[in-house]
């Protein structure tokens, strides 16, 4: 199911990528099938998932090919953090595909595909547990985000475009160092096996590590002051754009803060923490300051974004286990009240 649910998305690309130009409305009608089935599938794999269960559950795995002799695997599963994110996502999806019809009537078949590959590379930041793979789909993802605002935003699509991809090469390089270099010095690309690693690792080792890892997922929250290209994006972004962007992506900076940030690197968490605590605190009053000077409205639900992810990393930071339930339940009530929202337009 779990391979379904990243490859189904990508499938249904390519069908409409072969299509004949001619037969727009067949064209949304396979889109909004497609993920309305994933939609499906994800809440069918909620109810099946075992929440008394902490290590992931439909587990998929097999090897992939080799890197300077380690070994890269074809990993997936879901555990109490992933799955409520890919519910979150194979819920909103439908909507994205529905929306479309308002508001997309220049290059249709493109943008569909488009959509359906940022679906991929959404439910496969999610499900991976190979680090190879997580970082595939998280490239994946924001690739197809590019072409969507680039193409399909506003009169000033091209500048906000180009600090989206600024902001976020910037810190998808920075990861991409750690990446190897948690690879190589573990010899593993499983998540756990890497975890196992790093947690052992001194602190003042593990500091680095985290810092490069924290600043990738910082930028993509955003989390101040890295939140200067959020706004922008979001004003600029077709109706659908923003949806996924405010419902879904900006969670898979919180995501990884919370999987990789705390989860690999303990105990320079636990130094950064006020750090992180203070920036999520004054993220929420900043943001709120910011949302009430907005005249746009879609700028003010951008900045407003800012205040509640703040709460996110804020209680994500306390480190306590009702911080994190609040943190993650927080995730998914500002995935699904903002997405909405900006359906309104």
């Amino acid at each position: 199911m779990l391979s379904l649910l990243i490859f189904l998305p990508l499938v249904g690309a390519i069908v409409l990528a072969l299509a004949p130009l001619t037969k727009i409305e067949h064209l949304r009608t396979v889109a909004l099938t497609v993920t309305s089935f994933v939609g499906f599938l994800s809440v069918l794999l909620f109810f099946q998932f075992d929440g008394a269960v902490a290590t992931a559950q439909s587990v998929q795995q097999f090897d992939w090919f080799k890197i300077g002799g380690i070994q890269v695997s074809y990993d997936l599963g879901v555990d109490g953090i992933s799955i409520l994110l890919v519910v979150l996502t194979g819920i909103l999806m439908p909507f994205v595909a529905l929306s479309s019809y308002g508001h997309v009537n220049e290059r249709v078949k493109e943008f569909l595909v488009w959509l359906l590959v940022m679906e991929t590379g959404m439910m496969g930041v999610f499900l991976s547990l190979d680090m190879v793979l997580f970082y595939f789909f998280w490239e994946i993802s924001l690739v197809a985000l590019y072409f969507i605002l680039g193409i399909w935003g506003g009169e000033k699509r091209i500048y906000a475009t180009i600090k989206f991809f600024l902001f976020t090469l910037a810190g998808s390089l920075v990861m991409l160092v750690a990446v190897i270099a948690a690879i190589y010095g573990s010899g593993h690309t499983h998540i756990d096996r890497i975890t196992e690693w790093a947690m052992a690792l001194p602190v003042e080792t593990q500091t680095w590590y985290f810092a490069a890892f924290a600043l990738a997922f910082a930028i993509k929250v955003p989390l101040f002051p890295f939140h200067t290209w959020l706004a922008d994006a979001h004003t600029q972004a077709p109706t659908s754009g923003s949806v996924i962007l405010a419902g879904v992506l900006l969670k898979m900076g919180t995501y990884g803060l919370l999987r990789f940030g705390i989860g690999m690197f303990p105990e320079a968490a636990i130094a950064a923490a006020p750090l992180f605590m203070g920036l999520g605190a004054f993220g929420i009053v900043y943001g709120a300051l910011l949302a009430m000077a907005q005249t746009d409205v879609k700028r003010l639900i951008a900045c407003s974004s800012v205040s509640h992810l703040g709460f996110v990393v804020l209680g994500m930071f306390a480190l306590t286990s009702a911080g994190l339930r609040g943190s993650v339940l927080q995730m998914i009530n500002h995935g699904l009240s903002t997405g909405l929202l900006f359906l309104l337009f």
